[in-house]
């Protein structure tokens, strides 16, 4: 069984779960509840739909989970907009990545008064970023780990049952499915990618954002930047990934779906190599996309790496 195969075993399980969650970030500027008992839900904020799409898992029909950033938007630099602070003012919890990912969210914190907020990194041991002006900075996409995932599930079940104790048992339910499903994943993805051959296991990207990942399943990782900022692609960068694909003979390189893939096709039109196409990280899909769920975005990034890196 592939590791798209199985996440498709878990799609309809999280088939309400996902809806709820389209459904939040449709409803920017709708502040009307669909119904009285939406009116009784505790509402949940996470600064980008990943987390989100976790903490919908965990809450199930319990609470109303929504994101301030929505579908496609690039996490690191946004620019919360008014209705983003009202919808902040109103929400019983937010929950927020760290690690310097949301470089905007404390001073938009800071605007927001007595509404609690946890960081779902607590208690995963970040990889630091080697180069640039983010240097000895945690790479905050700890999320594209499954393992680390695990970790993001438990500080939301937690979270979880500080803020509505009676529907502990539920939490507790939904967090260990969700975590036997992203275990599952794990396992698949390291079956994915033990297909590429050690000679060819470098995966190169735009944006630094596979550290945790390339970790995990024996990955070398090359990138244009280290993290996402103002100026990306400078030709510096590009010359600098050129000559590192030409000397390990590197067959195939990518991007992420948020940021310009230029940069990166000019890099594969200087060296010869494949453009194997954007993956997913800071965002998910629209639910007619090819990641509407984090398990889902797992799921196609290995399927795209590994089939890229294996490809003549």
């Amino acid at each position: 069984m592939t590791v798209l195969a199985l996440s498709e075993k878990f799609k309809q399980a999280s088939l309400l779960s996902g809806i709820a969650l389209l459904i939040g970030l449709a409803g920017c500027g709708q502040d009307v509840p669909s119904s009285e008992e939406a009116t009784d839900q505790k509402t949940v904020l996470t600064t980008f739909t990943i987390l989100a799409d976790m903490a919908q898992n965990v809450a199930g029909d319990e609470l109303q989970v929504e994101s301030i950033t929505r579908i496609g938007a690039e996490i690191h630099g946004y620019e919360p907009i008014p209705s983003d602070l009202v919808k902040a003012q109103d929400a019983d919890l937010i929950l927020y990545n760290g690690m310097n990912l949301e470089r905007w969210f404390e001073q938009f914190l800071g605007n927001v008064q007595d509404v609690p907020s946890v960081i779902l990194t607590d208690g995963i041991e970040p990889i630091a970023i080697s180069e640039g002006p983010y240097t000895d900075k945690p790479n905050p996409h700890a999320w594209m780990s499954p393992q680390n995932a695990l970790v993001y599930i438990e500080n939301i079940r937690q979270a979880f049952v500080e803020l509505d104790p009676e529907n502990e048992a539920i939490y507790n339910t939904n967090a260990a499915t969700y975590s036997e499903q992203l275990q599952a994943i794990d396992q698949q993805l390291q079956a994915d990618l033990a297909q590429v051959p050690e000679n060819q296991r470098y995966l190169v990207s735009c944006e630094g954002a596979f550290s945790y990942l390339a970790r995990d399943y024996g990955l070398q990782e090359v990138y244009l930047w280290p993290i996402n900022a103002e100026q990306q692609s400078t030709p510096k960068q590009i010359q600098s990934v050129i000559e590192t694909v030409r000397t390990n003979n590197i067959t195939t390189v990518f991007c992420e779906s948020t940021v310009s893939d230029e940069g990166q096709r000019e890099v594969a039109q200087a060296t010869g190599a494949t453009f194997g196409g954007n993956l997913y990280v800071d965002s998910l899909s629209t639910a007619d996309g090819p990641v509407p769920t984090f398990l889902d975005l797992l799921a196609y990034d290995a399927q795209v790496i590994s089939e890229g890196l294996l490809s003549p």
